[in-house]
């Protein structure tokens, strides 16, 4: 019996078929939660960042640790072992419980999401293979979804150890490591939903050629977020708030003056912030070419239209970076500088993957 994804009558003593397109709906909409819930972790990631509060839980108790001090007593013992790292000895040395409890919530609420996420990846995918509403192609797909997302708590304990001894805060390297990976499950969840859209028309024949800058957006805005993940773990975005000039000059006197010049990708302030910029305009440049591209080729279409959309998000994202940067920043243009960042990810992934064929229906 052929299947197209619409419900089928069956003859007495057959199994019924199912109704594929009704199940990927479902699919797509908890694994519309699960997007939206790691954007949300990216978020509160940054704010634990901005606010000093990574290294605030020095322990990790992944089963345990859901259940936050209760009482004085046990804050006490909480702020105790934060006495004991070079954090507090060199930066909040003096600070008070309740002073403490503030960075403390920030920490504690990041890794509370991170297990609600598991929670909520793990229980509807058990409930949706048991019920047979997941075609068997996509299982392994989902549950390297889920490795990922285990992968990522325990990166994100490596990173905490960094700042725990000889350090008060956490290596950049680590930091950029675990954004984006936070970002990779974030496209590949969004790459697996959006190709479960049924076909609506798609004219893929003349939009084939908008395939090759449509993935050099994915991979640049990958790696702008890297970049912005070093960004944040030097701090460089406290410094040469000035904008278009760095300095006093387009191209900063200083930069890549480490030797060897690689480090200075990677440790110097002036280099990280100064590549961040140079990609940001990269990005922006390929992103405004490949809506012209989309223009030009499949006019009036979905493809054009999401180009163009993602051009805008590019604009719209830039402009908050630079907002961002010039009043040395702000907790709330940061975040949203953040959360643009995730959102422009979603719409360049989406839009990649809506140029290939949908993922054919399958037992």
């Amino acid at each position: 019996m052929a299947m197209d994804g619409l419900a089928t009558k069956t003859t007495a003593g057959q199994a019924p078929v199912r109704d594929r397109q009704q199940d990927r709906a479902l699919i797509r909409l908890w694994l519309g939660a699960v997007i939206l819930m790691v954007i949300a972790m990216i978020v509160v990631g940054g704010a634990t960042r901005l606010t000093g509060s990574g290294l605030s839980i020095t322990e990790w108790k992944p089963i345990h640790g859901v259940i936050p001090p209760i009482g004085d007593v046990e804050w006490q013992e909480e702020f105790a072992k934060y006495q004991q790292i070079p954090q507090y000895e060199i930066v909040n040395k003096g600070m008070t419980v309740d002073e403490f409890k503030q960075i403390f919530w920030w920490e504690w609420g990041h890794r509370l999401l991170g297990r609600l996420i598991g929670v909520v990846f793990f229980v509807p995918f058990v409930l949706l293979w048991m019920t047979g509403r997941i075609e068997r192609r996509l299982v392994p797909r989902l549950l390297g979804l889920f490795a990922l997302g285990g992968l990522q708590g325990a990166i994100g304990w490596w990173m905490v150890t960094s700042g725990l001894v000889n350090r008060i805060s956490v290596s950049q390297y680590r930091l950029a490591i675990h954004l984006i990976i936070a970002c990779f499950i974030l496209g590949a969840a969004v790459w697996i939903s959006r190709g479960l859209v049924p076909d609506r028309g798609e004219n893929r024949k003349n939009s084939a050629p908008l395939k090759g800058m449509a993935t050099f957006l994915v991979v640049v805005v990958f790696l702008q977020i890297f970049l912005g993940g070093l960004v944040a773990g030097l701090k460089a975005g406290l410094t040469y708030n000035t904008w278009p000039l760095m300095a006093g000059n387009i191209i900063p006197s200083g930069v890549f003056d480490y030797d060897p010049a690689w480090r200075s990708v990677f440790e110097d302030v002036m280099t990280v912030q100064f590549d961040h910029r140079v990609v940001a305009y990269l990005l922006f440049i390929a992103a405004m070419i490949h809506a012209f591209q989309a223009w030009k080729l499949v006019p009036r279409t979905p493809a054009a239209r999401r180009a163009r959309h993602l051009a805008l998000l590019v604009t719209a994202q830039a402009g908050i970076g630079i907002a961002t940067l010039v009043a040395v920043v702000p907790l709330d243009l940061a975040l949203l500088h953040q959360f643009g960042a995730a959102v422009v990810l979603w719409a360049a992934v989406a839009h990649r993957r809506a140029l290939n064929e949908p993922t054919p229906i399958t037992a």
